[in-house]
């Protein structure tokens, strides 16, 4: 279904079982409330607060249909998720690259949309999903130790780039649709996180960072960095 950017009409396809569970609920528990003689004024107080839950997981999984505004993507990295920038420093990566990176951190709340995007064209290099705790995803020891999904990409110039997509302390579930040899396109879907998490994205050390700390970014919208 076609949309405008930032709106959603279509509801995400890892969101559908949760939803039907959680309707299915919703009926369970209401349905007995109003078709009894038994019920109360504490009947509706149970409506109102079983509409919201309803209304929640819907929007939770809203799917939006993003077209990155601009043709020119060479050398661009565009956010690949909603977010507040939480950390942007130069730091050493030890699992793919081995060598200094610039990292640059989105931390996804509970309201964020939770669907994640490429962000750069190329070739998929690496995937491989690693166990781990969940901390808080708004703590950097989240991005070492929580459970973790590593997507490394190749752009047409060369250069190389990976993210990590990471578990918080709600987020129980990482979802990564890509697998090695894969095309990447800004636009398209890279996978999805449910509830509260964080996505690091690894970058050569001669970028230049487009974003700042604290600042809020849209994914297949915001452009992160610009690769030299």
């Amino acid at each position: 279904m076609a949309e405008n950017n930032g709106k959603f009409t279509t509801v995400n396809p890892e969101g559908k079982a949760t939803l039907i569970i959680v309707a299915l609920l919703f009926l369970a528990i209401n349905i007995p409330l109003f078709v009894t003689s038994a019920y109360g004024w504490w009947s509706y107080v149970v409506l109102a607060v079983t509409i919201w839950m309803l209304g929640f997981f819907f929007y939770f999984f809203r799917n939006p249909v993003r077209h990155f505004p601009s043709e020119d993507t060479e050398g661009v990295v565009v956010a690949p998720a909603d977010g507040t920038i939480v950390a942007i420093e130069e730091v050493d990566e030890p699992d793919y690259f081995q060598d200094r990176r610039i990292v640059v951190s989105i931390f996804m709340s509970v309201f964020s949309v939770h669907a994640n995007w490429f962000p750069v064209n190329g070739t998929v290099t690496r995937v491989e999903h690693q166990d781990g705790s969940f901390h808080a995803a708004y703590k950097a020891k989240s991005s070492t130790e929580n459970e973790r999904s590593l997507v490394a990409i190749k752009t047409p110039e060369g250069k190389e780039i990976m993210l990590r997509q990471i578990a918080g302390a709600l987020a129980r579930r990482v979802v990564t649709y890509c697998k090695e040899g894969d095309r990447s396109r800004i636009d398209s879907h890279l996978g999805f996180i449910k509830f509260g998490s964080r996505v690091d994205i690894y970058l050569p050390v001669d970028s230049l960072i487009c974003v700042k700390m604290g600042q809020k970014v849209t994914a297949d919208m915001t452009i992160l960095a610009k690769l030299s």
